[in-house]
């Protein structure tokens, strides 16, 4: 016998979507589960452009200002090895969770990992990850991938402050790899001559603002931030960031080099676009990724992020939510990160309601309960 589908009903700040099927649908009819908040925000789920998403668990490693990315690697490796085995140590899949579980938290419902394909992404993953073509540098691993039109190619590229950084810019161009399908993440050191060559060939920029700030004291120069240049955010990992992407917009916000809109497209439509998924949307048919925050994601921290869908399965609520979720509730957990308790809805298949009837269930945030 097949399970029958829940129906789920977001009200939040005076609107309302309905959810079936992993799509959004109209706010019309019979729903299994109702969740109200009031005073919340209604937004598509963010785009994180970039992170590691195995490398979450580490806390921030190495003594910086460096040179280039090469010499912080070269450093922690010594320096930090024991920390680095027992980070290693952590099973794959646990490690890959770590971060799908930082990114949800933060209200990120797709993200690019820079790094190989892992199975676990196609093992009911609690987020999506996006397959971006990509290598890691030119300084590690040199085999570089023929350029395909139209098809987006990530690589980091003059991530450091020095003459070699700066050199990489016209050395991927010998490769024909600069193009308008380039995602060059960071950019930081990048010469006159590089910042021509990117702008010219219509290539867009990955900004990470606060790994770029701690491992080198500044980011990526400002004329790659006009508007002829499509600038995506991305959170990186927390080996050398300062938190989860809705920190990396705050970070971003006070260096006061993208105006909101932009900032707030480097998570949504611009980032959909340049890695190749359709935009962000809360219309009927749109899949159903989607967050309600408590104020702008450009202020807001994971305390403000109230329920976050994605694929239409709820995969992060606040505690006063919880009772609507019947009995996919009891699949998931509670959990309490930097002092901010939620609901983790780690389930792997668990439906809303089993067969046999449904049970409409309903819950309304009220702000005074809300768990920080």
């Amino acid at each position: 016998m097949s399970r029958p589908h829940a129906r789920l009903l977001v009200e939040a700040g005076g609107q309302a979507l309905g959810i079936e099927d992993g799509r959004i649908v109209a706010p019309t009819g019979r729903f299994d589960v109702t969740l109200r908040v009031p005073d919340g925000l209604l937004r598509p789920g963010l785009v994180n452009a970039h992170d590691h998403l195995h490398r979450n668990h580490f806390g921030r490693l190495g003594t910086p200002p460096y040179a280039n990315a090469y010499e912080w690697g070269r450093d922690i490796h010594v320096r930090r090895a024991d920390e680095i085995a027992r980070g290693r140590a952590v099973p794959r899949r646990e490690a890959l969770l770590h971060g799908a579980w930082k990114n949800l938290r933060a209200g990120v419902t797709t993200v690019v990992h820079h790094d190989p394909w892992e199975p676990a992404f196609d093992d009911d993953f609690p987020l999506r990850v996006v397959r971006v073509a990509s290598a890691h540098s030119l300084g590690f691993g040199a085999e570089l991938p023929a350029p395909v039109a139209g098809t987006p190619f990530a690589i980091h590229l003059a991530e450091g402050v020095d003459a070699e950084s700066a050199a990489e810019v016209s050395a991927l161009a010998e490769r024909a790899l600069v193009t308008r399908d380039l995602l060059a993440v960071h950019a930081v050191g990048v010469d006159d001559a590089g910042i021509a060559l990117l702008r010219q060939s219509g290539a867009a920029i990955v900004w990470c603002p606060s790994s770029n700030v701690f491992l080198f004291g500044l980011t990526a120069p400002a004329a790659l931030r006009e508007p002829d240049v499509d600038v995506l955010l991305g959170s990186d990992s927390l080996l050398t960031a300062d938190g989860s992407a809705l920190r990396e917009l705050r970070v971003a916000r006070d260096l006061k080099l993208l105006d909101d809109d932009r900032l707030l497209d480097a998570v949504g439509a611009v980032a959909a676009r340049r890695i190749g998924i359709e935009a962000p949307s809360l219309e009927v048919g749109a899949r159903a990724d989607l967050v309600v925050f408590r104020r702008s994601p450009l202020e807001a921290s994971e305390a403000d992020v109230a329920l976050v869908v994605a694929g239409g399965v709820p995969r992060v609520a606040d505690p006063a939510l919880v009772p609507a979720l019947g009995p996919l509730a009891d699949a998931g957990r509670m959990e309490a990160r930097d002092g901010v308790v939620r609901w983790i809805g780690d389930q792997r298949g668990s439906p809303l309601c089993e067969p046999g009837g449904r049970s409409e269930r309903r819950a309304t945030i009220d702000s005074s309960r809300i768990a920080r």
